[in-house]
């Protein structure tokens, strides 16, 4: 995605304005109760209450069953070739991946109420959202993978916080990381200094760059790994380093940090100086989708400030529902502004199209940081 889109997409999401005005739900409601839609989302996206609220605004049942990784959503996408669920959530940069495998189908546009999306996100998702002319993505919401710490223990000074700090010897074995994105953070860090044969951004667009790079990031790494309390691959592994196995730092995702927080304890989280991770996440149907009029309900459901606003309050994430921002709580609005000041939101390293060449090679290096 270019740098001009995303940083539009940022003063969008700052400067929503008055939120939008309540969609029509149009699908018959006879017909609806028929239905069963099958959503199929990251774990923790959609609550009791959220589903009621769907149902009761559209008539529409819906089930929901929870993944943990991209790589877990891609390989049941693949093993039903397609089948199986009428909507998935993956990332913007991992969608072309799905076309290659011909297991999504395009979205109709004039189906969707696109006055309830922040404007920013719906032109900040093109790279990979859109292929060959077609939009495939419509988004819901966006995050980062930053450094997450215990205000009590962690040696860091947040003023001049960096990936390096991870690996800081005074913070004893109590570092917890993501494999993969371990390795992209170390990157970053040998980047600032210098220490890259390539660069990184760029290695993306080539597997001998990336193997490269990865060569000298695999030797960084292993270099630190007895620092290590716990790796991670999901959001409940990642609270759970902190919350009983003994980790003080980590690369986390922001909701890692949130959800701590309300649960009491002493958790802050900050973009390193060579910038967060961020991502973008969003409705895409799958090929053979059974109930394709309900996803589209499902969608202009999702772009209505209450909806954004109840996925915010469940997940810790950012809606792209305009006007989701002004019914949060006090404690999620406090969070946002004490992570992420101007400057970090203006250096947000947002993850590249991940072709299907970089997974394979970026799960080889994991599983040899791992197994070292």
């Amino acid at each position: 995605m270019s740098s001009i889109s995303r940083r539009r997409f940022l003063q969008g999401t700052l400067a929503a304005g008055a939120a939008a005005s309540l969609p029509s739900f149009y699908i018959n409601k006879a017909l609806a109760q028929e239905q069963n839609l099958r959503i199929y989302a990251w774990a923790g996206y959609f609550t009791d209450e959220m589903l009621a609220d769907f149902r009761d605004k559209t008539g529409i049942n819906a089930t929901f069953t929870p993944y943990g990784t991209n790589d877990e959503l891609m390989n049941s996408l693949r093993a039903s070739d397609g089948s199986g669920f009428d909507v998935i959530m993956p990332t913007v940069d991992r969608v072309p991946g799905y076309l290659d495998h011909e297991l999504v189908q395009p979205l109709d546009e004039s189906r969707i109420k696109w006055a309830g999306c922040l404007e920013s996100a719906i032109e900040g998702s093109r790279v990979g959202g859109v292929v060959d002319g077609k939009r495939y993505f419509a988004p819901s919401d966006w995050g980062t993978e930053a450094i997450a710490f215990d205000r009590q223990y962690a040696a860091i000074d947040p003023a001049n916080l960096s990936y390096g700090d991870l690996w800081n010897p005074e913070n004893g074995q109590g570092v917890t990381v993501r494999g993969h994105s371990a390795l992209v953070g170390i990157g970053l860090w040998l980047q600032a200094q210098g220490k890259l044969p390539r660069p990184l951004l760029e290695s993306y667009q080539s597997e001998v760059a990336m193997r490269a790079n990865f060569d000298v990031i695999l030797e960084e790494a292993v270099k630190h790994k007895g620092l290590i309390a716990q790796y991670w691959n999901t959001e409940n592994e990642a609270q759970a380093a902190f919350r009983t196995n003994g980790a003080v730092i980590g690369q986390t995702w922001d909701s890692t940090a949130f959800r701590l927080q309300s649960e009491g304890m002493d958790i802050g989280y900050a973009a390193p100086k060579e910038g967060a991770l961020a991502w973008m996440e969003g409705f895409v149907i799958p090929r053979n989708a059974q109930n394709v009029d309900a996803v589209y309900e499902l969608i202009n459901w999702y772009y209505t400030p209450e909806a954004g606003a109840m996925f915010v309050k469940s997940t810790g994430y950012n809606s792209t529902s305009v006007g989701a921002e002004k019914l949060l709580p006090e404690a999620t609005r406090r969070f946002f502004e004490q992570s992420y000041t101007q400057e970090d939101l203006a250096n947000l390293w947002w993850w590249p199209i991940q072709e299907p060449w970089y997974v394979a090679l970026r799960n080889e290096y994991q599983d040899r940081y791992l197994s070292a």
